[in-house]
């Protein structure tokens, strides 16, 4: 299993290989399109993630001591940022993820490159991801 670390220089290579923001762009859709849809019972308004201008849904499960995340979203770009977190932080532990400095977002040029609601947008999506490894985190200290 490679670490978080690993998994956001593949991303940072991957998008390297790209001068223009339009392919960028399309990097993006085609990795929200390749995602698996999210089940019907998991879109649901709690898992509806506050703050983001398009709808997007975060569902998170504790599997073997790992947070699993799946996600999605009615807009392509967000589908595609959304896509890019789980690709880096879903499957690790809960410490893990609460440890880890995504510092790709702006390695990527990402940031920038974003309005400023979907940059909010992005900052939600994190922060949710980061209170659902706290919430894990929790509770399997309470055990």
């Amino acid at each position: 299993m490679k670490t978080i670390n690993e998994l956001q220089d593949e991303v940072i290579e991957e998008f390297s290989d790209f001068d223009d923001w339009m392919d960028k762009y399309q990097l993006l859709i085609d990795l929200g399109n390749e995602q698996a849809p999210l089940a019907p019972e998991y879109k649901t308004d709690e898992n509806l993630i506050e703050g983001c201008q398009s709808r997007v849904w975060l569902q998170a499960d504790l599997v073997d001591g790992k947070v699993v995340f799946q996600a999605e979203s009615d807009a392509l770009i967000v589908k595609g940022i959304i896509a890019l977190l789980i690709k880096v932080v879903s499957g690790h532990t809960p410490g893990e993820i609460l440890d880890s400095d995504l510092y790709f977002i702006d390695r990527i040029g990402l940031k920038e490159h974003l309005s400023p609601t979907r940059s909010n947008g992005l900052l939600a999506m994190v922060k949710q991801m980061r209170m659902y490894a706290l919430a894990f985190k929790a509770k399997t200290e309470e055990k």
